[in-house]
């Protein structure tokens, strides 16, 4: 009887430490994209980022336009081949199918390198804005005595917290550290 005893007493004591421990483990959650969209550097950034793809847009645009007008002046060249002038025209349609080709290809090799340019410009400019992001959540989180912080942004693609009650929002807070005062509206969820 005295083991029976003793084995409850143990087994309680595991259980009310167990309780405790959990107890002490707080939960918070931030939303990331409210956050960004809030924040003047990536703002700055993003407007970098549209004004360098607009950029390379143009540059693409204007080798698409020299490909169209190319193509156009062989279709007009060809319309004029005769028996007469055939072998004549027949040299000029090849060497501008050439260039056709050659252009077809600096126009792909444009886009993809416009691609790759505008992946690492994203990468510089966003990177130090979300290492100054995450330094400020791990700073609230350890004011508050967070163990775990959860990030509710719909954008974030891995997400897959679905219900959350209670729990520290400190969205606020990350802002505030981040020296954000505008309150723009959260980016509305995606569907």
């Amino acid at each position: 009887m005295r083991k029976l005893i003793n084995v409850f007493v143990v087994a309680a004591g595991l259980l009310f430490t167990a309780n405790m421990a959990n107890a002490q483990q707080k939960i918070g959650h931030v939303n990331s994209e409210e956050v960004f969209a809030n924040l003047p550097e990536s703002k700055t950034a993003q407007t970098t980022l549209e004004n360098l793809s607009k950029t390379k847009q143009a540059e693409i645009d204007v080798m698409i336009k020299e490909y169209q007008s190319k193509l156009t002046a062989a279709q007009a060249k060809e319309k004029t081949r005769s028996e007469a002038n055939k072998e004549t025209v027949d040299k000029e349609l090849q060497t501008a199918a050439t260039e056709l080709q050659d252009l077809q290809k600096r126009i792909g090799d444009a886009q993809t390198k416009a691609q790759q340019d505008l992946g690492t410009k994203q990468g510089e400019l966003f990177q130090p804005i979300q290492g100054k992001v995450a330094t400020a959540i791990s700073a609230i989180a350890k004011e508050k005595g967070l163990a775990y912080v959860f990030d509710v942004a719909n954008g974030q693609g891995g997400n897959n917290l679905v219900f959350w009650e209670g729990g520290d929002d400190i969205t606020a807070a990350v802002k505030t550290k981040l020296g954000i005062t505008a309150t723009a509206k959260a980016p509305a969820p995606k569907k």
